[in-house]
Order: C-alpha cells, then structure tokens, then sequence
C-alpha cells in the first residue's frame, strides 16, 4: 500500500526548483507577518511542519530561531538544507513526528494540516512537540468566495481523481469557526485569527506556469491528463488577471491563527 507520506514525496519531489525560485515566493508576505505576530525571542525553537524547500525556515533561523523541519518529499528537504544549514530538517509524515514531548517553542504548519491524511491527528502532535505556554500555528488558504486566486488554486479539479468521502480540501480549515474549532478539538487555546494578503504575481506566462506546474496537485493532474491539458488550464485560469505589461497579479489571502498550548 502506497503511505500518504510517499505519495506527497512523488507528487512533490518532481519540480521542486521551480517551487523554490517562484511559486513559493508568494507566501512570503505571510511568512513575514506570522513572524512579526509571534515576535520570537533569539534562540526559540521552532518546528515548520511541511516545510517544503524552506523559505520559512531560512527567515525564522534569519531571526535568531533554532529551525527544525519535516516535509514528506527529500528533494525539497535538501533545497531546505541548503537555504540553512544547522537546520535539524527530516522525512516523515505530520501525523507522526519523530520529535519527544514538548521539544520546540513554535510550531507552525503553512497550508500543511489540511493535507494530511487525518490533519486532526497531526494537530494533535503538533499540540504534543509544542512545550506549555508554546506557539502552534496553523496557516491556509483564505475564504475562497472572497479570494480571486480561488479560481486558479481549483482550476485543475477536472483532472484529479474525486476525493475520498469526507477527505478535506484545500479550503477545509478556511471558515472562521472550523479553524478555532480545529485548534479547541486539538485541545489548544486559539489566541489569534488574522487575514494576510499575498498575492500571486509573475512577469510573464512561462514563469507563472513555472511556478503553477510545480505543486503536488499539478504533477497529480499530469499523470492523468499531461503537461499540455495542465498549462492550458492554468493559462485559461490566469487570463482574468493579465496585466497591461504582460505580467499576472492575482489577488490571494491566507487565513492564519495562533493557538496556545495550556
């Protein structure tokens, strides 16, 4: 049987350059704004649940934090590696992390938990790495109704397989409520909800496809449908948003809340 962990590896692992250079650059308005609201002391120590290729990970250990980081994809974990060296980075899925009781300060897990295979239980450990008094953050996408960039995050829908009965989506954690409820079932106190925009923008189409193309979710749509069908859908996806010099902006926001382990 294939594990969630190996599945995301192969789906992720495939473009992980072109994740790296553009597409994760557009969460990084929202990166700086978590650590702007959770002002960490020098020397904090933080574990970035899905840390992909690690661009959070490099601003936080730029802050003075002792990063650690798990991710299902290796490719992605070398590029982390890279971006900060004595990070503590390892493979292994979010509902079993391989870290004692109470071992970090922070926690944070950007457009991770809702893609777990059960995001409950891996809120859960979250909730047990993170020391009394600790930070857990839990960061995704904003209301999809009130985000342009909705239409283009669902674009290749068509091409995937239909999900599980009951699986959560990319915007299951993206109501209010079912965040801090999320938080409160994990036995965590919510402190905090807080919008940040972060938008999508490129120079031009090949570089927007670059960064497009490079997800989990477009390398799972081209095993069933091709390259071709995927950037043709993206394309047709981002021509709302074609400014007048050629480039693309598209307006997103990431819904962020911060939790307090009692």
């Amino acid at each position: 049987m294939t594990t969630t962990e190996a599945r995301h590896a192969h789906l992720w692992g495939q473009r992980t350059r072109d994740w790296s250079e553009v597409q994760e650059a557009m969460v990084r308005p929202v990166y700086l704004a978590v650590l702007k609201a959770l002002d960490p002391a020098p020397g904090q120590r933080l574990l970035d649940m899905g840390c992909g290729s690690g661009m959070f990970a490099s601003l936080a250990a730029a802050a003075g934090l002792t990063v650690a980081g798990i991710d299902a994809a290796p490719q992605l974990l070398a590029i982390a590696s890279e971006r900060v060296p004595r990070g503590d980075f390892r493979k292994g899925d979010l509902e079993t992390l391989p870290h004692a009781d109470a071992s970090f300060d922070l926690v944070t897990g950007f457009n991770a938990f809702q893609f777990a295979a059960s995001p409950a239980r891996a809120l859960v450990e979250a909730a047990r790495v993170v020391g009394p008094g600790g930070a857990v953050v839990v960061v995704t996408w904003g209301e999809p109704q009130n985000m342009p960039a909705a239409s283009v995050v669902t674009a290749l829908r068509p091409f995937l397989p239909p999900p599980p009965p009951n699986a959560p989506g990319p915007f299951a954690l993206s109501d209010k409520a079912a965040l801090t409820g999320f938080a409160e079932a994990a036995g965590l106190q919510p402190e905090n909800v807080f919008d940040v925009a972060s938008p999508f923008t490129y120079p031009d189409l090949p570089t927007a496809l670059r960064g497009l193309n490079s997800s989990g979710v477009a390398a799972a749509a081209m095993e069933r449908a091709g390259e071709e069908a995927v950037s043709a859908a993206h394309t047709a996806a981002l021509a709302p948003f074609q400014q007048a010099d050629g480039g693309y902006h598209v307006p997103a926001h990431f819904r962020c809340l911060i939790a307090r382990r009692a």
